[in-house]
């Protein structure tokens, strides 16, 4: 007679020590660290690359921290010393998304490893795992945390406020520090997502037995919703080849690349669905974006960004209509084809609006830019001029998410009726297994 486990399949057993080894500390060490090395590498590839090498003071370590922090959702503190004279005012809120990715898919890929070729696993088990990455987690948040500070002294450049700095021995400076708390807490709720998105989104990856209906349910859309970001984030990086090879200035285009690739690309996605964003751009800031958003930006109010704005600028992006509409489709074939074959039509047409209206809404919550700085000698310069500047880009969230859902019910049921004819034509009748 052969031996069974507890879920019932003959001839494997397991035990809470094996389960332990493959599950274990050295394990989740091995997945922190890698996923850590990693944004900090690109991180660092990217900041060399947009010229922060050559920061005074050996600040480029501190200033790698400081961005793998701001990946993870942490939050940074600007602050400015001008002394008795003068006053500074600054802000920063942008997360790197190339810096984010990277890491989601290196903790996501350690975390799924020890999970391959299993059917069930038990919540206990699961929650074990997750438990070990999440503490060590937690210490590599707080040791980031303490290390992300530097000051910065800023030049007054030349004229009237370079003559008041000399004369009232004004030394202006701006540094930052990581806020601890708000660093943990945002740093750990981005770990949740990324191991429960990796649980939705791996087909082969063991759910609790409570669960197993999300494998048909949910699994299929949130694959789907991953496969289209994926997509365009490849797409990005096609065109950014293209544009260092064409175009000059390749140090330019490769620090946006492994900086801030999906802060371009994933609103390009909402853009293409007909989403709107507001925004403005003032001062020496610029956008690592292509010139044509740039020039929209740059009016006396705020700006649109939509389709018929951007088009103005350049007919060319009219594109990024028919991109959104032939990926968001293909995102609702792939959905289709891992969803059971019996599935009625409406059904999948609902999961594709829902996956893809919380998409938009994490691309609109991630992807907003804001920045400022200010700088005035005994009154002269206001915190405006040539030493200051304002840049902030946020989209209208609501109405983007309400298009969402319109183009994923529509996307949902053409990917529907693709699958169907796709099947007919292999010769595949519909079995109704999952």
């Amino acid at each position: 007679m052969s031996a069974r486990n507890p879920s019932g399949t003959p001839g494997r057993t397991s035990s809470p020590g094996r389960a332990g080894a493959r599950h274990g500390w050295a394990q989740a060490l091995v997945t922190v660290l890698a996923a850590l090395v990693a944004m900090g590498v690109v991180a660092a590839l990217g900041l060399w690359a947009a010229g922060a090498a050559n920061l005074p003071d050996n600040a480029f370590p501190r200033v790698v921290v400081a961005t793998v922090v701001t990946a993870l959702g942490g939050a940074l503190e600007l602050a400015g010393d001008a002394g008795e004279f003068a006053d500074t005012d600054a802000g920063l809120t942008v997360m790197p998304l190339s810096v984010t990715l990277t890491g989601a898919l290196a903790i996501a890929h350690g975390f799924l490893r020890p999970l391959r070729h299993r059917a069930v696993a038990g919540a206990p088990e699961l929650a074990g795992w997750a438990g070990r990455i999440a503490f060590l987690w937690l210490i590599a948040l707080l040791g980031l945390s303490f290390a992300a500070r530097q000051t910065f002294e800023v030049s007054l450049g030349e004229g009237v406020l370079s003559d008041l700095g000399d004369l009232f021995g004004v030394r202006p400076t701006v540094g930052f520090t990581a806020d601890v708390p708000l660093t943990v807490l945002f740093g750990l709720l981005w770990l949740a997502g990324v191991l429960v998105l990796a649980l939705l989104v791996s087909r082969g990856a063991p759910l609790p037995g409570r669960l197993l209906r999300l494998h048909t349910a949910v699994r299929p859309a949130a694959y789907a919703m991953v496969a289209l970001l994926l997509a365009y984030v490849v797409i990005g990086v096609v065109v950014g080849l293209v544009v260092a090879g064409t175009r000059g200035h390749p140090a330019d285009t490769f620090a946006v690349l492994l900086l801030g690739l999906p802060n371009l690309a994933w609103p390009a996605l909402t853009i293409g669905l007909g989403a709107t964003w507001n925004g403005r751009a003032e001062g020496p800031f610029g956008l690592p974006m292509p010139r044509v958003v740039d020039e929209v930006l740059r009016t006396e109010d705020v700006s649109t960004v939509n389709l018929g704005t951007l088009t103005e600028q350049d007919g060319r992006m009219w594109w990024l209509l028919v991109a959104a509409a032939v990926l968001v489709v293909a995102a609702g074939f792939v959905m289709v084809l891992r969803s059971p074959a019996r599935m009625p039509v409406w059904l999948h047409a609902v999961h594709l609006a829902v996956a893809l209206a919380l998409t938009v809404l994490m691309i609109g919550l991630v992807g907003r830019v804001f920045a400022h700085y200010g700088l005035s000698v005994l009154g002269i310069g206001d915190l405006g001029g040539g030493l200051s500047g304002r840049l902030f880009l946020r989209p209208r969230l609501w109405s983007a998410v309400g298009l969402a859902l319109l183009w994923g019910l529509v996307a949902g049921a053409l990917g529907a009726l693709l699958a169907r004819w796709a099947r007919r034509r292999a010769g595949r009748a519909p079995t109704g297994r999952t």
